[in-house]
């Protein structure tokens, strides 16, 4: 356990989305925690959207206050990481990693998007902005690494400084890159999402910017880290702009409202779409299936519900965010399935016609533009991954089973769809 221990747990974090207070994170009798809205947030017009899953059916605001025995409610626990990167943030926050109230007033000022959780009494003066009141407080601390970049893979905020140089923020706060180190259990991880990710761009899927770096040239990694060796994945973060300013985001369990173990269950691909056409548009459900279909076409078994996320740039309607956490599971996992199910099926195999026609009735879209839009991906995948240049980064037999991954799966796509498979 980490040596510098966790500070006395505050009795209520204070929930901002930037500088605007919208509720507290009361921890009450029993181990139970419940959110409550500031009286102030409920009485906005129009009010920055929190969560879609804090709405009603007709759009206003939800009041019930349920209290979550010995966990956070869902929307807050969704922003902590999972696995290994938990654990490690837990340990150098001096707190376990299932005592998720602690952890997220440990790691709260760089939470995913504009959310920030902070212990209520950081505000010592009525005039004291949320923002100005977190980065005093880290100007106090001991160094924590106190980013909270949700997910399973290990990573780190970043920055990326002039010459092109990639180091991690002292106290882990303020970077606007997402570093993700290699992994010890999958070869080439970063290198199969970087050429994945390139190949997306190519074809006209909104992806943030991602480089390949050694990881013995990262500075300011935790001690050992940078002894890995290898590459590690650099992605520009979407929810932050050039100034620092931060932007609401929300994944797809938190729009549920499902705990982030829930997230390969009890929803599908078509409720995701729906909820997209219906929060903020056709366009972005239309931009959503083709999502779908690159990520079948490249053998991607793992887009679960934290893999999609709502993007706030207009605080109070949304829009898709670009595309992230795209790789070939099928490299590690050659019988992988889909995270959700597509169709009548979570088979990773072709998106057939009739996949497509079942997908469209449940989300309730149009389905000859589905069809169309499916032939469209597979073939415009096919051919753009032959000469992607990226692909050069790949070990050869990770290069290999991609290319039979895609050939396979845009073939059996195409071949449905009656395109020319050659």
């Amino acid at each position: 356990m980490a040596s510098s221990g966790a500070s006395a747990s505050p009795e209520a974090l204070v929930v901002s989305l930037g500088d605007l207070p919208v509720g507290r994170i009361l921890r009450l009798a029993g181990g139970r925690y419940a959110f409550a809205f500031a009286e102030s947030y409920v009485g906005m017009q129009p009010r920055p959207t929190l969560s879609q899953s804090m709405l009603t059916p007709s759009g206003q605001l939800g009041q019930d206050l349920r209290a979550y025995g010995g966990r956070l409610p869902p929307f807050f626990c969704n922003l902590l990481p999972e696995g290994p990167l938990r654990e490690c943030l837990a340990d150098l926050a001096g707190v376990r990693s299932t005592q998720e109230f602690a952890l997220l007033a440990a790691l709260g000022a760089d939470l995913p998007g504009a959310v920030v959780a902070a212990p209520s009494d950081l505000f010592s003066r009525p005039e004291t902005g949320v923002l100005d009141a977190v980065r005093s407080s880290l100007a106090k601390g001991d160094g924590l690494l106190r980013f909270s970049l949700a997910g399973m893979q290990l990573k780190f905020s970043a920055m990326l400084r002039k010459g092109g140089a990639i180091s991690v923020p002292a106290g882990g706060v303020g970077g606007d890159w997402i570093l993700k180190l290699p992994s010890p259990s999958f070869d080439a991880l970063p290198e199969n999402e970087f050429v994945v990710m390139s190949l997306a761009r190519r074809i006209g899927i909104p992806v943030p910017e991602v480089r390949l770096v050694r990881v013995e040239d990262v500075s300011g990694l935790p001690g050992g880290m940078s002894d890995s060796g290898g590459n590690a994945l650099a992605v520009r973060r979407f929810d932050r702009e050039a100034d620092g300013g931060r932007i609401h985001m929300e994944d797809f369990a938190q729009v549920f409202g499902v705990f982030p173990e829930a997230k390969y269950e009890g929803h599908t691909y078509a409720n995701v779409a729906a909820v997209i056409a219906a929060a903020a548009g056709q366009e972005a459900a239309s931009d959503f299936a083709r999502r779908l279909v690159f990520s079948v076409i490249t053998g991607n078994g793992d887009m679960h519900l934290k893999n999609w996320s709502l993007l706030y740039r207009d605080p109070s309607r949304p829009s898709l965010s670009p595309a992230y956490d795209l790789l070939c599971t099928r490299v590690y996992l050659p019988r992988d399935r889909l995270a959700l199910r597509l169709g009548d099926s979570n088979r990773l195999v072709g998106v057939t016609a009739d996949r497509m026609r079942h997908f469209a009735h449940d989300a309730r879209l149009a389905v000859a533009p589905l069809l169309r839009l499916t032939g469209e991906v597979a073939e415009r995948t096919r051919d753009a991954w032959r000469d992607l240049e990226e692909r050069g980064s790949l070990p050869g037999p990770i290069d290999r089973t991609i290319d039979r991954t895609i050939g396979t799966l845009a073939d059996a796509t195409l071949a449905s769809a009656g395109v020319d498979a050659g």
